[in-house]
């Protein structure tokens, strides 16, 4: 039974007569981009990546007036450099013991963790967003190369498997989302980072250049191939753009089937570069079932439709830009049932257009969109993006695919 003084309290409480609530430190991941971890995955998330990461872990008591202030601060840093670094937090009224155990006896303090073999160090710094920005962008790692008329050529030809990207600066040095760029954990292995002073003037005129910052790539085992990158200067849309060439030494040359005839990569794997690709035998694996993420697989009776293109385009766009660097990815493809049969047998659409969200990490499975008792919703960008949001809410269902075996592929000509 509750006693009466407990439920005045209560009620009191309840209109608002209890007195102001204080505020608290409250992450919230929709809201900030700080990622709050605990004692128990602090390895998994920090430790686990030291050689190739660079973390900060903020650590917080949620009734704390100086983090409470401190919150917004330290977002300005998440934000500032997401997918470039880790920027962390813990509480330590929640875990008191690590925090003992970290050293930290007050809060707010920051702890950095650069890559090894440097130690880890705890910030010194005034507690605000400039500086701990500029402790953290510091300690990530300088994989570029600084291209001047000397060394121009050897950095084009040099690795011809390796796409190269330079960027085009009137800056002297190269700026944190570079560096971040060219030590990223694939693109290490994969792409050469140059980077180019506005004062190297015959470097620039070299590739007629005319604004700062320009971003150009080259390609191919005579660095053939050229592109100028178009989109925003964030790392996200750059990293995206790169990654397109990135894993299977874009641009090298491949020989035809019996020997024959050369042709580039991009003719061989034309689905790397194509903005909402088809997910067939070929290109399962790069487009879909190797690597991190979510496979949205639009499901249609026939050939995609350049409206459909848009519309597929459109919402990756969207959900990209509301997932990055929070712990979830999507990539975008189609899929020809009328050709996979087999696929049309598993995933059995009550209707088409429709669409499936596929996991292929671990346990495969996945789950569909729902087009009502009577067929009344269609497989449009509405249902999509209502599918998608129920995926991303952890409302969906996933439905095992039987036996843990992926159904088999249609065979198709060459080109396919």
């Amino acid at each position: 039974m509750i006693s009466p003084s407990r439920s005045l309290i209560s009620a009191l409480a309840l209109c608002g007569l209890g007195g102001a609530r204080a505020a608290s430190v409250e992450i919230d991941a929709m809201k900030h981009d700080i990622q709050q971890i605990t004692m128990s995955n602090f390895d998994g998330v920090i430790s686990k990546f030291r050689d190739s990461a660079v973390s900060s872990l903020w650590f917080f008591k949620g009734d704390n007036k100086a983090d409470v202030s401190f919150l917004d601060e330290y977002n300005k840093v998440a934000a500032d450099l997401k997918g470039m670094a880790k920027v962390c937090a813990i509480s330590c009224t929640d875990w008191p013991l690590f925090c003992e155990k970290q050293g930290v006896k007050e809060t707010p303090a920051v702890m950095i963790y650069p890559t090894n073999p440097m130690p880890a160090f705890k910030y010194e710094g005034k507690m605000e967003s400039k500086g701990v920005l500029a402790k953290v962008a510091r300690f990530i790692p300088d994989f570029t190369t600084k291209v001047t008329k000397e060394n121009v050529d050897g950095f084009i030809t040099t690795d011809p498997t390796k796409p190269k990207v330079l960027l085009f600066s009137n800056k002297k040095t190269p700026p944190t989302i570079w560096k971040a760029l060219s030590s990223e954990t694939v693109f290490k292995r994969t792409v050469k980072f140059g980077f180019v002073s506005e004062d190297d003037t015959d470097v620039v005129q070299k590739f007629k250049v005319k604004k700062f910052p320009t971003v150009l790539m080259q390609r191919g085992s005579k660095a053939e191939i050229k592109e100028t990158y178009s989109g925003d200067m964030k790392f996200t849309p750059l990293k995206d753009w790169v990654n397109l060439h990135s894993e299977s030494g874009m641009g090298d040359k491949v020989a035809g089937a019996g020997g024959g005839k050369e042709e580039s990569i991009e003719e061989a794997k034309p689905w790397l570069v194509q903005e909402v690709p088809e997910l067939t035998a070929k290109s399962q694996g790069d487009v879909c079932f190797k690597g991190e993420g979510l496979c949205v697989i639009y499901l249609k009776e026939g050939d995609i439709t350049q409206a459909e293109t848009d519309m597929l385009s459109g919402l990756s766009k969207k959900f990209t830009s509301q997932l990055s660097d929070r712990g979830a990815k999507m990539k975008w493809m189609w899929m020809n049932l009328a050709i996979e049969t087999e696929y049309k047998t598993l995933f059995e659409p009550a209707m088409l257009p429709s669409a499936v969200v596929f996991n292929p990490h671990k346990r495969l499975r996945f789950t569909k969109l729902d087009h009502g008792e009577d067929n009344e919703v269609k497989g449009d960008e509405q249902s999509l993006g209502n599918l998608l949001d129920k995926v991303l809410g952890g409302d969906a269902r996933f439905k095992m695919v039987p036996g843990q075996k992926l159904p088999g592929w249609a065979k198709r000509d060459a080109k396919k």
